[in-house]
């Protein structure tokens, strides 16, 4: 909505000084996106920009970052990592946090500040610390699975990166669907239950369509934070579990090489991907709960 004509002069100043201090902190946020992206299609293994790119020179630009990390085999096991990582990861974190979500927003549930706190709070607390505390717990489960259960090594500790990758999604999810349930008429699901309806059928059949925008947003979001991460899969994880971020940070650390800004301008196509989503889902749940028109 535009400025109305009987704005004062206060009014029309904050209008669009505000819209200068969102554009400035956009600028400021997009800027090393915007320096990234051309890098990776440099000529040269160079981290910096030549004067062949500066000059648009055809000769100054290339497809063999992205072509060595379609065919190098170390970034391809890192790859196969992450994309079989994340999915089962986000899997765990919707199952659970869209259940926590729907008992938390019961009204007879005891100290359910105290209880989304807790929940939550692996998003609050200084990722080292999370990272820290995981290490030590999930070295004794690997190690009891390991001794008591008999299995495979590489294989415990996939089944610990996932899990770790799935409480740090979690939260996400919760604080997704509850934002949904804000909006939802419990009466229903009285409706339902009164029907003879028991409730899984209520569930799958009352609530998750209508919630099911926010499932998804918290899904991607889970997703994302999964398949992005690397503090946490370098204190649980092994040089098998290596994923791309891992891999990225080992090429920052050992070797400078630009196909790492390949990779880096390939995560971020699919995060916009992602975000787009949860934007366009956010946009359908506001019209599902009579809060937009359109």
């Amino acid at each position: 909505m535009g400025l109305p004509p009987y704005a004062t002069l206060g009014q029309r100043a904050w209008y669009y000084g505000f819209r200068v201090i969102c554009a400035l902190i956009f600028i400021f946020l997009i800027t090393p996106i915007l320096v990234v992206m051309p890098l990776s299609f440099n000529s040269q293994d160079f981290f910096t920009f030549t004067p062949e790119m500066l000059s648009f020179d055809p000769e100054g630009y290339s497809l063999k970052h992205y072509r060595d990390f379609f065919t190098n085999n170390e970034w391809q096991r890192s790859l196969k990592n992450s994309v079989i990582i994340a999915p089962i990861a986000t899997i765990i974190s919707v199952s659970l946090g869209t259940l926590a979500a729907i008992g938390l927003s019961q009204s007879h549930v005891p100290f359910k500040g105290t209880i989304m706190a807790i929940l939550i709070s692996p998003m609050i607390v200084p990722l080292i610390i999370s990272a820290t505390g995981m290490f030590f717990f999930y070295s004794s489960l690997g190690n009891w699975m390991e001794n008591s259960l008999g299995l495979d090594k590489n294989f415990v500790g996939y089944i610990k990166v996932v899990l770790a990758h799935a409480v740090l999604g979690i939260p996400f999810v919760i604080i997704t669907v509850t934002a949904t349930l804000v909006g939802f008429d419990q009466s229903l699901t009285r409706a339902a239950a009164n029907m003879g309806a028991d409730p899984v059928t209520t569930f799958f059949r009352i609530q998750m369509p209508l919630i099911l925008p926010g499932v998804i947003s918290g899904g991607l979001f889970a997703f994302i934070t999964s398949f992005d991460e690397v503090v946490v899969v370098l204190f649980v994880g092994s040089a098998s579990q290596k994923t791309l971020p891992w891999q990225m940070f080992t090429g920052l650390r050992e070797q400078i090489s630009p196909t790492i800004l390949a990779v880096a301008t390939i995560l971020v196509a699919i995060s916009i991907a992602l975000l787009t989503v949860v934007e366009l889902l956010r946009r359908r749940s506001e019209r599902l709960r009579g809060m937009s028109p359109t």
